[in-house]
């Protein structure tokens, strides 16, 4: 699920992308009259013209409201968009915490592991770890193939590149090894607290 929302957001936010940089173009072409001062070749479905130019001529208004279906289509089309929109939204919030994990018990049985003890414990280790002072873990993705979001809140004297090098070697392994998986992709957010302001003198 979360390879394929990926790909969905990559595909929608390329698509928001062309259609907002066409119609940005059209807009500009038509509002500074380029065609023109510039002597542009546009093809004949060019919306914008000149200036003066808009997107539906009157004539083309009382043509389209008196046609029977115009507003049934019209209608339709924005109840698909809301549509759309609200999966799309609700598949991001959807991306729900693993309530359990099946781990191999070794001997032909699957044993299941509460998601939110293996949190609790990799956030403990976390936060036990020098630098950091506090530490925030989901687990996402399937039951047989987990992921990890972490969240690291580091001191002001913290190295980042040790306190990663350590929540990989240290809690996030014994995460791997208690799941009993190969493999646990991880994203890992870092952020630092701020110091204070000193008064001196």
């Amino acid at each position: 699920m979360g390879a394929v929302l990926k790909s969905v957001n990559r595909v929608l936010v390329g698509v928001a992308g062309l259609v907002l940089a066409g119609g940005g173009s059209a807009v500009l072409v038509g509002s500074f009259d380029l065609r023109r001062r510039w002597g542009l070749s546009l093809p004949s479905v060019w919306p914008f013209d000149g200036p003066r130019d808009v997107l539906l001529s009157r004539a083309a208004q009382v043509k389209w409201r008196g046609e029977g279906w115009w507003w049934p289509a019209v209608i339709a089309a924005l109840a698909v968009a809301v549509l759309l929109a609200l999966w799309w939204l609700l598949a991001q919030v959807r991306r729900r915490r693993l309530r359990e994990l099946v781990v191999d018990s070794g001997d032909g049985e699957e044993a299941v592991l509460r998601g939110r003890a293996l949190e609790e414990a990799v956030c403990a280790e976390a936060e036990a770890l020098e630098g950091v002072e506090r530490a925030l873990v989901a687990l996402l993705g399937r039951r047989t193939a987990p992921e990890a979001r972490v969240g690291l809140t580091l001191a002001p004297h913290a190295s980042p590149a040790v306190a990663l090098a350590r929540l990989d070697g240290e809690a996030l392994e014994h995460a791997r090894v208690s799941a009993g998986v190969g493999r646990l992709p991880v994203e890992v957010r870092l952020r630092a607290v701020r110091h204070r302001a000193e008064r001196v003198g």
